[in-house]
């Protein structure tokens, strides 16, 4: 039922999360990995605007709350055993904290060492 069916039922970890992948709904450009509870998903789907849970802070936190870059969620999609969740999104402004436009913006070389990438 999981796996083939048509119910969302999130395959949540012994912390009660799943893993979310927010993507830009344009170019298909992965900006960033967090992570969400039930509580993360109801209010993203009740507001339209992307939610998760910080294990940091151990709460709830809306993306852009302070910065004013909320990701805008335009379609939530799992995958097979739902255990991840994607959010394909309008950004406004930079998804990463760091002020790049992903956060993925930077490659391993291959001596160990990090470059940063255009994204």
């Amino acid at each position: 039922m999981r796996e083939s069916g048509s119910v969302f039922m999130p395959r949540f970890d012994s912390h009660g999360l799943v893993t979310a992948v927010a993507t830009d709904h344009a170019s298909g450009r992965l900006l960033m990995l967090a992570h969400m509870n039930a509580e993360a998903i109801a209010r993203t789907r009740e507001t339209g605007m992307a939610h998760f849970w910080s294990r940091s802070r151990q709460s709830l936190w809306m993306k852009g709350e302070t910065s004013g870059h909320v990701l805008r969620v335009i379609e939530m999609r799992v995958d097979c055993d739902q255990d991840a969740i994607e959010l394909v999104v309008d950004a406004a402004g930079p998804a990463c904290h760091t002020l790049a436009q992903s956060c993925f913006y930077r490659r391993i070389t291959d001596d160990g060492s990090l470059e940063r990438i255009d994204v």
